[in-house]
């Protein structure tokens, strides 16, 4: 019998520390562009962003306009698969605020609004045993028998209601025992993704509107090694770093770039340009409008950016803008 209390063993470090001082000072700026003139604006294009980030992750090539369009109910050309994915996501990112964070059977009616017609069982822990496997085929994880699930599930969320860690850490090991728990047969990746934002929400219903998923999607390698990392070594340490940075990025990219704030580059964008070329090595399909909110830098300067890359040869396109992916030139 797998102990839960086993999955959530955590040994903070410095850097954890660091992290969630910086992002108590980051969600106050935050604040005050979200409780600008721009602040309605900004939560619709954060709620769009949140929505391609978490269905892209997983392999949904629909792109943020797409996203925008099947929300305002237009016809789009895609997979059914897909679109229906998009429709969940939004379906239960829309009711986020109405979650209860403590409530395994809240948590199961989102899952059942985010996997309609995507699952046989929407909204009911699996009954099959799963594993998480590479590209390669080789296992990354073998989850815990289906048999244990409903237990360990009650035992996660009994943790969460005692647990006296800083909601910001919190939410990070739920986010990845829950993922180590595997508890449904489809979904658990976007599922993990929504409840850590409702633990945040409820803490700070700033993070309602705080599109993390956006920016772990342009760092979608990264998140995929620390979390198999965490598991091996049975401490969820570095999982919980990686995502605390993910949520101080996002913070600083929308109070920047939103806010007005005007970015300071380096004299010949070379501090821009690697950071470009990480999160394409982070995630090859990346788009314009992703490196965007992941840097806040504009579009239009992006486009400049890598341009440049690409007459240093630095960096390729493969394949058409729509469908193609990035390749990074590495250097000899």
């Amino acid at each position: 019998m797998v102990d839960v209390g086993e999955l959530v063993r955590f040994t903070p470090g410095e850097r954890t520390l660091r992290l969630v001082m910086d992002i108590a000072a980051a969600i106050e700026r935050y604040r005050i562009v979200m409780e600008g003139p721009a602040g309605v604006r900004l939560r619709k294009l954060n709620h769009i962003r949140t929505i391609r980030g978490t269905t892209a992750i997983e392999g949904n090539t629909l792109t943020e306009d797409q996203v925008t369009d099947i929300i305002a109910g237009k016809q789009v050309v895609g997979s059914k698969r897909e679109i229906d994915e998009v429709k969940g996501a939004h379906a239960a990112y829309s009711k986020v605020e109405a979650f209860d964070p403590l409530s395994p059977r809240a948590l199961l009616r989102a899952h059942a609004l985010m996997t309609k017609d995507l699952v046989e069982s929407p909204g009911k822990w699996r009954k099959c045993n799963v594993g998480v496997f590479n590209a390669r085929g080789v296992a990354m994880l073998h989850a815990p028998p289906w048999d244990q699930v409903p237990f360990l599930m009650k035992d996660l969320f009994a943790w969460l209601k005692r647990s006296k860690d800083a909601p910001l850490v919190k939410s990070c090991i739920f986010h990845f025992v829950f993922e180590t728990i595997h508890p449904f047969s489809d979904g658990n990746g976007r599922m993990g993704r929504l409840w850590q934002t409702v633990i945040l929400g409820r803490w700070n219903q700033l993070f309602y509107a705080l599109p993390i998923e956006n920016m772990v999607l342009c760092h979608q390698r990264r998140y995929y090694q620390t979390l198999h990392a965490a598991q091996e070594l049975g401490d969820a340490r570095v999982f919980v770093d990686f995502m605390l940075d993910m949520i101080l990025r996002t913070l600083k990219a929308r109070g920047e770039s939103q806010g007005g704030k005007k970015k300071v580059v380096r004299k010949g964008g070379k501090k821009t340009a690697d950071r470009l070329l990480e999160l394409i090595r982070g995630n090859p399909k990346i788009t314009f409008a992703e490196m965007s909110s992941a840097t806040g830098i504009s579009r239009s300067a992006i486009q400049k950016h890598i341009e440049r890359l690409k007459d240093a040869q630095r960096l390729r396109r493969v394949g058409p803008d729509k469908g193609g992916h990035w390749e990074v030139i590495e250097k000899a």
